[in-house]
């Protein structure tokens, strides 16, 4: 059974060499990039509103519905995004602690911390927008927003697409910490990782669930999210949050139980 032998003392220490090369130049977090992209997340997401029917029509198609290979994995790549993606984030966490492996203990840390914040904008604008989902009702229509009703009822609770923004935070997350593994491995990690994203967000359309706004506006939630969380994280030495959970060492002892202390610079 797992329980805490004990924790090492609080300690004040003088940065690593290792964490100091860690941190980066503070640096603005929001910069006239971050205006373009959501510049560009929000026309896309206009641009969709007069097309939502039509996409949604097509996805329904019987014949469309009738391909199995759609049908299962639509439902699997929903699963990996929710609950996966919190799943996968607290393990690498925990493995990285464990392990003394920074890097892959950085990624859980933000990746699940980014997850924690574009949800809960993601629920906020849910129950504020209250938007009817394209299954309610066989005439229900795109425009069928009523003002605090998503915090009623789920069925209300279409825009945006939860899943969409969770797959794309975790996307934002992965390729902007592997942006500090090596610039080569953003060309590998960034296209499957946004690839697998935007399937999430086919898939909740496909199953119904969305409009093609829905899943644009989530897109751009989950995609700010991500980058502002790493960012801020790595530019920012005084982040006590991240500095005392990255600060935590986890030991395996010898009789199968587990010591916990943290090691917190000043």
């Amino acid at each position: 059974m797992l329980s805490i032998l004990g924790s090492v003392p609080l300690r004040a220490q003088a940065p690593v060499a290792a964490d100091s090369a860690h941190r980066e130049a503070p640096l603005p977090l929001f910069t006239w990039r971050d205006a373009a992209l959501a510049g560009g997340f929000g026309a896309v997401t206009v641009a969709m509103f007069p097309i939502d029917r039509r996409v949604a029509r097509h996805l329904q198609d019987s014949s469309t519905q009738a391909n199995r290979f759609f049908r299962n994995g639509s439902k699997s790549v929903q699963y990996i995004a929710d609950p996966g993606a919190v799943i996968i984030g607290v393990s690498l966490y925990g493995v990285g602690r464990l392990a003394h492996w920074r890097e892959v203990a950085d990624l859980g840390l933000h990746g699940t911390e980014a997850v924690a914040v574009s949800g809960a904008v993601t629920t906020l604008l849910k129950g504020v927008v209250g938007r009817a989902r394209p299954y309610v009702s066989s005439d229900t229509t795109p425009s069928d927003f009523h003002f605090g009703r998503g915090f009623r009822n789920g069925a209300y609770q279409s825009f945006p697409s939860g899943h969409t923004t969770v797959a794309f935070a975790a996307a934002a997350v992965v390729t902007s910490e592997s942006a500090h593994w090596g610039k080569r491995a953003v060309w590998l990690v960034a296209p499957a990782m946004y690839g697998g994203a935007t399937l999430v967000g086919l898939s909740r359309m496909y199953n119904n669930a969305h409009w093609a706004s829905d899943v644009a506006l989530g897109a751009a939630i989950g995609t700010f999210s991500g980058i502002k969380v790493v960012r801020f994280n790595h530019t920012r030495a005084h982040d006590r949050l991240d500095r005392w959970l990255l600060g935590a060492e986890i030991t395996p002892a010898p009789d199968g139980r587990v010591a916990v202390g943290w090691s917190v610079e000043p």
